[in-house]
């Protein structure tokens, strides 16, 4: 495996890893709501697992990445429709895919 994608596979795990620590004091929706700088924190881990993922599917496009364009399709809304970031659709991303995306890429 080349060493970029190395490094961007260890970019999205460490952002993975870092989301999950913000997420453990973290108890319900309602709550996640309540921390704006927490809320942005794991919009910007997010934003670099799209980039990382962008930056791996240029130099290998058929890599077994489940979903891995709508995880770019995301970073992108991130950033260039920041007023339009929904908060559920990031919430479930951090409590649910994460964990699903760190599964798949222990797999490669």
């Amino acid at each position: 495996m080349d060493n970029k994608i190395k490094q961007s596979l260890f970019d999205i795990e460490n952002s993975i890893e870092t989301v999950g620590e913000f997420m453990k004091e973290v108890n319900s929706f309602d709550e996640y709501l309540k921390h704006k700088m927490l809320r942005r924190a794991i919009e910007r881990e997010i934003e670099i697992i799209g980039e990382a993922m962008n930056r791996i599917l240029r130099v290998y496009p058929d890599i077994k990445i489940p979903d891995a364009r709508k995880i770019i399709a995301t970073r992108n809304k991130i950033i260039h429709g920041y007023d339009e970031v929904d908060d559920v659709v990031i919430y479930v991303i951090a409590t649910k895919h994460l964990k699903d995306l760190r599964d798949s890429i222990s797999k490669l």
